[in-house]
């Protein structure tokens, strides 16, 4: 990670993407499958490794230009006398986060866990540590009952054959080997893997990861992932189009639904993915605001910390997660095993998620009107309310549905209405024009920086 995906657009929306790698319908989860992945919503990305002493971000190595023989002199000082990956569960378990995913192995090629298969031993088991972190991580996420990730990086910066493949064919295969190797170790040894997030299989930097098929070789080498993971979700970024599609980024969620299963990934502290001496940490309302306009267009959200050196997630990190847990334990059953719609969001103003019967309405934005102005729904509404408070007002019409929520009642930083209907929720949502913008304040609306 530490870049976004090449060529990508911030303002593109996700329901404008298209799927980017080989095609093989056998490899694709089920809807069955997948369901409990979609109905997770909110999961903690954890960038952990060598690039955690210097602290200046998981492309430490490359950007630094500092040579592979030099950059492995690290591994003699990783020995992370605070890591417990318990504690790492129950700090995801109070954000209200519902899987993990640990970078196994990045681009730096050390692996944190017991690896015969990795070039020149180049592992936490191997070297000072002596520890297979892996084994840890998921034995604390089974302990937990919470679902497991791991994140698994072709590409290795200390080859020369990842930037010139076809000039240096043997060692890119040398790197191919080290690969299907690795991910067999990750898939065979540790028990249920609910989440494989390949990253990185994009060559020289350049192009997409599809460009790269030619060399990875992605259906064969997902086969070989069923083989002894037949569940597991796998991501897009190994040059097969995956289970799901990927949005990277702290840019802003824009659009209609997305007609497809996808993930926004984003840093907790903006500046890089794995521990950074500087902090800049999204608030607590941008966390939330970000969870409601991904899930209200059928996405998840994959939140990353970056430990430090010691295996510890920085204090006002926790305390951060903590207060979106809290949002959570009020709010979740408006984002928790929900689908989007059944209204199209409204940029900025409104988005809606249901399950059942049930519809709930998240208000970002009144735009100084004390009423919100929805499309009209084929079934009844039986009641209104807040979530977390008491009933409001509402007409319904074959024209619209009007909510009322005086603005003392209003919640920060969103309201959340929960409307009850008649019967279930069915069908798509239909395209909708979004109302004309009224003056507003000049404070304007919020938006996360990159």
């Amino acid at each position: 990670m530490g870049t976004d995906e090449p060529g990508h657009d911030p303002a593109d929306s996700m329901a404008s993407k298209r799927r980017d790698g080989v095609a093989c319908q056998e490899l694709r989860l089920s809807s069955g499958d997948m369901k409990w992945w979609r109905d997770a919503k909110f999961g903690m990305f954890i960038h952990w490794g060598l690039y955690a002493i210097p602290a200046r971000s998981e492309w430490y190595m490359h950007s630094a230009q500092i040579p592979a023989e030099q950059y492995a002199k690290l591994a003699d000082e990783f020995v992370p006398r605070r890591f417990d990956a318990r504690q790492w569960v129950r700090i995801a378990r109070q954000a209200g986060m519902r899987y993990l995913v640990l970078t196994a192995r990045h681009h730096d090629g050390f692996a944190l866990w017991d690896s015969p298969s990795s070039y020149r031993g180049f592992c936490s088991r191997r070297t000072a540590a002596r520890r297979d972190f892996v084994a840890e991580y998921v034995g604390a996420c089974h302990d937990a009952n919470m679902r497991v990730g791991l994140y698994y990086s072709p590409m290795d910066w200390r080859f020369p054959g990842y930037f010139e493949p076809k000039e240096l064919p043997e060692n890119a295969a040398l790197m191919k080997e080290q690969c299907y190797g690795q991910v067999e170790e990750l898939m065979r040894n540790y028990g249920r893997i609910d989440v494989l997030w390949y990253d990185g299989g994009w060559l020289a930097h350049q192009g997409t990861d599809a460009d790269a098929a030619w060399l990875w070789e992605p259906v064969k080498l997902n086969r070989m992932v069923r083989r002894y993971q037949p569940k597991v979700v796998i991501s897009p970024r190994s040059g097969w189009e995956g289970d799901f599609l990927c949005d990277e980024g702290g840019h802003e969620v824009t659009g209609p639904i997305a007609p497809f299963a996808w993930e926004k990934c984003l840093n907790l502290n903006r500046p890089s993915w794995g521990y950074n001496t500087v902090q800049d940490l999204m608030s607590r309302d941008d966390v939330i605001r970000m969870l409601v306009n991904v899930a209200g267009r059928g996405g998840n959200v994959l939140l990353n910390v970056g430990p430090d050196r010691d295996g510890v997630i920085p204090p006002s990190h926790v305390e951060r997660l903590r207060e979106v847990g809290l949002w959570l334990e009020r709010f979740g059953e408006s984002i928790f095993g929900t689908g989007p719609g059944p209204f199209q969001p409204v940029d900025g103003h409104y988005c809606s998620t249901h399950e059942g019967s049930t519809v709930y309405v998240h208000v970002l934005e009144w735009r100084d009107s004390p009423t919100l102005e929805l499309p009209p729904l084929s079934a009844v509404v039986e009641s209104c309310r807040l979530v977390g408070g008491s009933s409001i007002g509402w007409t319904q019409s074959e024209t619209q549905i009007e909510l009322t929520v005086p603005t003392e009642r209003r919640q920060t930083p969103c309201t959340v209405i929960q409307l009850k209907l008649a019967g279930a929720v069915t069908g798509q949502p239909a395209p909708v024009t979004p109302p004309p913008v009224r003056p507003r304040p000049s404070s304007g609306k919020r938006r996360s920086r990159r």
